[in-house]
């Protein structure tokens, strides 16, 4: 069994010049969370595996990613870094790459050209091409509802899953399933799955929505949205086979460090780095 990995996730926006971390409730109720060069190097020397930077608000904005963040990051930072938010074109890509991130993420962008993904992936690589999806419940009476979407049966209904962009402010209508196919399809190397549904509620992942696409997919699957505790991450990581659990509120404010989460994934028999 390969290794899993944890992964803190810190959402910034540039209120301020350096940058802050935020943190909402389903994309929403926004507040503050820390320093995020700050937030990254105490992440690093806890033993993350990995961190992931999303400037969300970069898209909804029409602005660059916070590269001088990112330069200022990676200064001390030595572990895997993706960088989201207003990745539009394949010189972000590059641009980041060079300011030190390994991958990028990109959602918004990706949806609107897929053709970015295929033309990123021929430069940096598809390891470093990341597509990232914020993914809504749709509940529906039953499947007839929806035959041209993936329908899944859950303990609260019938629903598919519909793919947001601008940082959860529009919906696409498109199904996350077939999104994430096509994506893969294009070159994408990993997906950075979200439930708009779980994202800071601290009531556990979505596990329809992980074993659904991780299922459908070949490439890694991180999963997003909702983690509580660590038992939280053991269940994701017991009850389906996505590759990480990527998390936010339960480091930033200082509830489990990443040291007591990977201790307790390991005394319940899951490999972690």
């Amino acid at each position: 069994m390969l290794t899993k990995r944890i992964i803190p996730c810190l959402d910034c926006d540039l209120q301020v010049p350096e940058g802050r971390v935020v943190k909402g409730v389903e994309f929403k109720e926004i507040k503050y969370a820390g320093n995020p060069v700050e937030l990254a190097t105490k992440y690093y020397e806890e033993g993350a595996d990995e961190i992931v930077i999303l400037d969300i608000t970069a898209s909804h904005e029409r602005r660059e990613t916070m590269k001088d963040v990112i330069d200022r990051l990676t200064e001390n930072v030595f572990i895997p870094i993706c960088v989201g938010g207003g990745i539009r074109k394949v010189e972000d890509y590059v641009k980041m790459l060079k300011a030190g991130a390994d991958k990028c993420s990109t959602n918004t962008a990706a949806i609107h050209n897929p053709q970015l993904l295929s033309d990123a992936s021929e430069v940096v690589g598809s390891q470093a091409v990341v597509i990232g999806i914020d993914a809504k419940r749709r509940y529906i009476s039953s499947p007839e509802d929806a035959k041209d979407k993936n329908v899944f049966e859950t303990e609260k209904g019938y629903c598919w899953f519909d793919c947001s962009i601008y940082g959860g402010r529009e919906f696409t209508g498109i199904d996350v399933i077939d999104w994430a196919l096509k994506a893969q399809e294009l070159g994408a190397g990993e997906i950075l799955l979200t439930s708009m549904d779980g994202d800071g509620t601290k009531e556990g992942y979505d596990i329809d929505l992980n074993k659904a696409v991780n299922n459908a997919v070949d490439i890694p699957v991180i999963a997003s949205g909702g983690v509580g505790n660590p038992k939280d991450i053991l269940d994701v990581f017991k009850k389906t086979d996505v590759s990480a659990a990527l998390a936010a509120s339960i480091f930033h404010f200082n509830e489990y460090p990443v040291g007591e989460v990977k201790k307790y994934l390991k005394e319940n028999n899951i490999k972690i780095r």
